[in-house]
């Protein structure tokens, strides 16, 4: 019979064989073999000494409109006859909210290859193994003029469709002989041309966790001319770049760089055309942005700001040993949000100035945030993970 040492031993000495070998493939390294962890930068906060906060959680006073027939809606648009919600979700359609007595129905998806068998057999569950073949439409947009609605789609590009709906057309989907891995969000300007995200150039979006994991920098900003048909790479080498929206007047534009927990202004047009700057360091790590009506911007925030990436995120060393162990990848991904739900929605002013924070710090009702869309004194607030929307009447302010 062995002993009490010999039995731990055996322990240690399996315990270290599975740590080294990882036999059931579930870590990071597994996924990507080539997994390299980068230099990271959370942009320091330089306000008050505290992070600003809601401490009355005022969303969970939203209320909750449920998708059960599908999941995911990550961005909202409204038509030009206020008609909407329309909204892009995990199985890769494009849905429109019809009001309380007709609901949801069809208008549009974005792969050539959509079927019915697209749709999960929990349609509100994820869909990642199934979203290069079905389509991710993200960030929506209408065409104020022409009524068409432009889509930036996680795999097939930048497209638009009529407002018939449909199949979606393809616009483009490659800059500088690059193709696009990891569309994220659209803007259109006055003049028709069309302010773009490419999250990555290595991961797409079914390992978003990974690029944020390894804080890749090859993201890029982009415009196509609806005109000319040309796409011109505005600025390269940024981290995981998600939200985009134009300021009221058109002259510069703003999108998120998540991770990095800022948002950025590049200029489009003035003395400074062209230059990129800081435009606010944000309390979470935002995600999409959307412009109201006077000019400020809200800003979706995928969690708070997240200690585990603060902590991590200047020593590429200790995600690669992590990178390394049996963990998957969400449990990774729960170490980043913070382990548990927490949203939250900022306003921002058109000079960089934070003006509000709401939250629903406890995940009670309002559990993660895409988007926050203001449109007659409500805001509607999108999950990119969960069946649902919520409905906040910005009265309550």
């Amino acid at each position: 019979m062995y002993s009490l040492r010999t039995w731990a031993s055996i322990l240690v000495c399996v315990t270290a064989l599975v740590v080294a070998t990882d036999p059931f493939k579930v870590g990071i390294m597994s996924k990507d073999p080539e997994f390299v962890a980068n230099y990271g930068r959370v942009e320091p906060w330089k306000g008050p000494s505290a992070l600003p906060s809601d401490p009355l959680n005022r969303l969970q006073q939203a209320r909750i409109l449920r998708t059960p027939d599908f999941g995911g809606p990550e961005s909202l648009a409204f038509d030009g006859q206020g008609r909407g919600p329309y909204t892009g979700v995990a199985d890769g359609r494009i849905m429109r909210w019809n009001g309380p007595d007709i609901g949801w129905t069809y208008f549009a998806h974005t792969s050539p290859n959509w079927t019915d068998t697209c749709i999960p057999k929990n349609p509100s569950a994820p869909n990642f193994e199934r979203e290069h073949i079905c389509g991710r439409p993200l960030g929506l947009r209408f065409n104020k003029t022409s009524g068409d609605l432009y889509i930036a789609d996680a795999y097939f590009g930048i497209m638009v469709v009529s407002v018939d709906g449909g199949l979606a057309r393809s616009l483009t989907v490659e800059a500088e002989n690059q193709r696009f891995t990891f569309t994220n969000d659209l803007d259109i300007d006055a003049d028709g041309s069309i302010y773009f995200t490419d999250t990555s150039s290595k991961y797409s979006r079914r390992q978003f966790v990974l690029t944020a994991f390894a804080w890749d920098d090859s993201g890029r900003l982009l415009r196509y001319n609806t005109i000319t048909k040309e796409t011109t790479v505005l600025k390269q080498g940024l981290v995981a770049p998600n939200g985009v929206s134009l300021s009221k007047d058109g002259s510069f534009l703003v999108f998120a760089e998540g991770i990095a927990a800022r948002l950025m202004r590049y200029w489009l047009k003035g003395p400074n055309a062209g230059q990129m700057e800081l435009f606010a360091a944000s309390p979470g790590h935002p995600d999409n942005v959307r412009r109201n009506q006077k000019g400020d911007f809200w800003v979706a925030m995928h969690c708070k700001r997240s200690r585990f990436i603060m902590q991590t995120s200047p020593y590429p060393w200790i995600r690669s040993v992590l990178a390394r162990l049996p963990i998957p990848l969400s449990s990774i991904y729960s170490l980043m949000l913070g382990a548990r739900p927490h949203a939250m929605v900022a306003r921002f002013s058109e000079s960089g100035e934070l003006l509000q924070v709401l939250e629903d710090s406890e995940g009670k009702v309002v559990k993660t945030v895409s988007e926050a869309e203001e449109r007659d004194g409500v805001l509607w607030i999108s999950s990119a993970i969960f069946p649902q929307l919520a409905l906040f009447s910005l009265e309550k302010l």
